[in-house]
């Protein structure tokens, strides 16, 4: 197609703004995702990948802040391409905040699933906790359990309390994967993913 420099001139415009109501409209759904979010946190205990109870206290390190990625463990390819994603990313996340993945699969399976993938960051199971339901990423609905992907902030205070500060979920054409993008730009694609 041939569009005039008058119509690219408009449509350059055009995007300009609409890239700025998109900043402003993210701005606005980190603002009431944290204060849906907003709540205090036990220190819940998980399994690391050898079977060792962790505290979410521990996980911070040294850090005020830690970033919690919820994962529906092995059978979801799109949150194993979103943890896949991680492997580099987390380097950066981690020079402001700390950085861990946590799945609802049990300490055996996430950690072989885990290593198989080569997740060379922090990740933990919650098999057998409220964790994952307390935090609203697990659904329980005819006594079966549903999961959903997503994130959330934790905020560690001077007297040792926990707090989740932020939270958000994972779907198709989110922020946190920027595959979605690149296959967005592409015509007529349909966004499937496998793994």
């Amino acid at each position: 197609m041939n569009y005039s420099e008058e119509e690219k001139k408009a449509a350059k415009q055009n995007l300009s703004e609409i890239d700025k109501e998109i900043e402003l409209l993210r701005k606005k759904r980190i603002e009431l995702n944290s204060i849906i979010a907003s709540m205090n946190v036990s220190d819940y205990s998980m399994k690391d990948r050898d079977g060792k109870d962790v505290k979410l206290s521990e996980m911070f390190g040294d850090k005020s802040h830690l970033i919690l990625i919820h994962n529906m463990g092995k059978g979801c390819s799109y949150c194993t391409m979103w943890a896949d994603g991680f492997k580099d990313t987390y380097k950066e996340i981690e020079k402001k905040a700390s950085f861990v993945l946590v799945s609802p699969d049990s300490p055996e399976v996430h950690k072989q699933f885990a290593d198989s993938r080569g997740w060379n960051y922090k990740t933990y199971s919650a098999a057998g906790t409220e964790f994952i339901f307390d935090m609203g990423y697990e659904i329980r609905k005819d006594d079966k359990k549903y999961y959903w992907p997503g994130v959330s902030v934790f905020e560690k205070k001077e007297d040792g309390s926990i707090v989740r500060v932020a939270k958000d979920e994972f779907g198709p054409g989110d922020f946190y994967c920027n595959i979605w993008h690149f296959i967005d730009l592409l015509p007529n694609e349909d966004i499937t993913v496998d793994s």
